[in-house]
């Protein structure tokens, strides 16, 4: 097999989870699957997924609980899958910490490319620049980012984040005090333009306010709201 990543499928229907298996091993990864959200949590917890496809509404246990216990343990990505109704479940999903949500119906080539830019984006930020040691680390006052170990620490303090949220902090940080639109941020981040929800942005941002803020005021602080346009990192030298 030439990938190695390793997927989680949860679904209570088993023709999605047949459908989404089929697309997902011809692109050579290995699934394991669940219908329900309490196995699903248990094989989480218990392996090391790349990527979790999580369906939001499932009997017993469901998707906002499971990948809510789920973050009090792993930053595993997760994807959610979510009806065409279920808007305010998906704004909660990315309040516990969703990667990505897909709508149903939607086409297995778009969950597809979805899995693939999250695995690019999450690996690409573990070795990018590598050939750069001062790249490697970026330094500001209350707040370091090590690329290489993948870790953020804010006054001392390890900030625990998702692979998401990490790329966000890492793209706004590259570049201080350039403000960018929701737009420009799906684009680059989530790497999608034209169907993004630009709340998936606000979430992600409140998200990593409050895991900075947990660690240090004055760092969270340099994730600043641009009213009307968007938002920076901005660097106090106090």
């Amino acid at each position: 097999m030439e990938n190695e990543e390793k997927i989680l499928v949860v679904d209570d229907e088993d023709r999605i989870r047949r459908l989404l298996r089929m697309y997902l091993e011809r692109e050579d990864y290995f699934i394991d699957e669940a219908d329900n959200g309490n196995d699903a949590l248990e094989l989480a917890l218990e392996n090391n997924y790349d990527v979790i496809l999580l369906d939001l509404m499932m009997p017993g246990m469901d998707g906002i609980e499971v990948c809510q216990e789920l973050r009090k343990e792993k930053d595993t990505p997760v994807i959610m899958l979510t009806a065409k109704g279920e808007e305010s479940n998906r704004v909660q999903g990315f309040e516990v910490g969703t990667d990505d949500y897909i709508v149903k119906p939607f086409s297995p080539r778009e969950v597809v490319l979805r899995v693939k830019a999250l695995l690019r984006r999450a690996t690409s930020t573990q070795f990018d620049e590598v050939d750069s040691q001062a790249k490697n680390i970026l330094v500001f006052p209350h707040l370091t980012i090590d690329h290489d170990a993948h870790r953020v620490t804010a006054d001392g303090a390890e900030v625990n984040l998702t692979p998401k949220e990490y790329e966000l902090l890492c793209f706004l940080a590259e570049t201080p005090d350039k403000v960018f639109n929701r737009e420009q941020l799906l684009k680059e981040v989530w790497e999608y333009e034209f169907f993004g929800d630009l709340r998936t942005v606000d979430t992600h941002v409140k998200r990593l306010r409050e895991k900075l803020n947990a660690a240090s005021k004055k760092a969270a602080k340099m994730i600043v709201t641009v009213w009307g346009v968007g938002y920076k990192f901005e660097v106090d030298d106090a």
